[in-house]
Formats: structure tokens, sequence, C-alpha cells
């Protein structure tokens, strides 16, 4: 499980037939220091915003946040929009990047 931020969406015209209907998007992981290189694409029911901080699963816990079972050729999900984290060094991080503190 991870903590990111959502820099993009993913559109695509052909795909597996069990991803259609969901909501692809691409994920920036989050870090307490410098801003990460890397991404990873996540399945979205949830309704996330390019901008919002989420909680992202994978695996077992992302198949049933999709709530298609197993059959689905997917294992990378958003399970939360984060609200708020209060890290241990006193920061709190808000649910968009311009609201830390």
């Amino acid at each position: 499980m991870l903590v990111g931020t959502v820099v993009g969406n993913v559109w695509s015209t052909v795909k597996d037939p069990s991803l259609q209907g969901l909501r692809l998007l691409v994920i920036q992981p989050f870090t307490t220091g410098k801003e990460s290189a890397e991404a990873i694409v996540a399945a979205d029911t949830l309704g996330a915003g390019v901008g919002e901080r989420v909680l992202v699963v994978f695996g077992r816990a992302a198949r049933h946040c999709i709530g298609k079972g197993h059959d689905i050729g997917f294992q990378t999900a958003v399970s939360a929009i984060i609200d708020r984290m209060e890290l241990a060094d006193g920061r709190t991080i808000g649910p968009v990047a311009n609201e830390d503190i």
C-alpha cells in the first residue's frame, strides 16, 4: 500500500474486457523528501481528481476495491481519497500539495 498524488488520467480505446468501465489514473508516489520520478497506474472507483492525495492498494485488496472479484486483469486500485495526514515530525499533509503545512 502507498500514498500518492494523482497526476493524470489514462484513456484507452482498446483494453481487456474485464477493465471495461474502469477509470484509470496516473499516480506519483508521495515521498517526504524530493518528488518521486516514478508513476503507477491505478483503477479508481471513488472519483479522485488530479492533484488529490490517495491511498493505493495492490493485489487482492485492489481487486476487492474494484469490486469485480478475481477475474480482472488489474491489481492496483485507489482505496481512499486522503483528507489529511499527520507525520511523526509534526508536519500536516493536506488533501492536495498546496495545503501542506
